[in-house]
């Protein structure tokens, strides 16, 4: 299974980089976890938002994977457990999917990758700065993946992924 992230923006500072790579890395067989960063656009003082947001959203639709799964991540969205999340994609794998995420810029996602996306999913109930949403993000995927493979990473309780 491959996972995208489409992330808005990519000017990060380094640390954002070694974070998602030291998880991705882990990742071994059944999961490929790949950062796909979309340039946010130069805003003036006077920009539209809206137009932007528009812009934003249509460069990340034409990056997406055919065929992939769609998800958006938002702080809106549906929260999910570790387990319930290592469910989804035991199930992806079995099924050979692939999956994309999507994070958007500053102001969100555009109504268009919203109208695209198959579910929204949050990450936190908190507001996360985007550079941190990549590195959380990350590493629930490899905790997830840890519960999947019976890693010893994932020190919580380990109920059946059947649920």
């Amino acid at each position: 299974m491959r996972i995208q992230l489409l992330a808005i923006g990519d000017r990060m500072p380094r640390w954002v980089a070694d974070g998602f790579d030291t998880y991705s890395r882990r990742l071994r067989g059944k999961i490929r976890l790949q950062l796909v960063e979309v340039p946010a656009p130069r805003r003036g003082k006077n920009a539209d938002i809206a137009r932007l947001v528009r812009n934003e959203g249509q460069r990340l639709l034409a990056k997406v994977e055919v065929g992939a799964y769609r998800i958006a991540l938002d702080e809106g969205g549906r929260v999910l457990t570790t387990q319930m999340m290592a469910s989804r994609f035991s199930t992806w794998c079995e099924d050979g999917s692939n999956v994309a995420f999507f994070v958007g810029g500053a102001d969100g996602l555009s109504n268009e990758a919203i109208a695209s996306v198959n579910e929204i999913w949050s990450l936190s109930s908190l507001t996360l700065a985007h550079s941190l949403a990549r590195i959380v993000f990350a590493e629930q995927v490899y905790r997830a993946y840890s519960l999947m493979e019976g890693l010893p990473y994932h020190r919580g309780e380990r109920r059946s992924l059947e649920q």
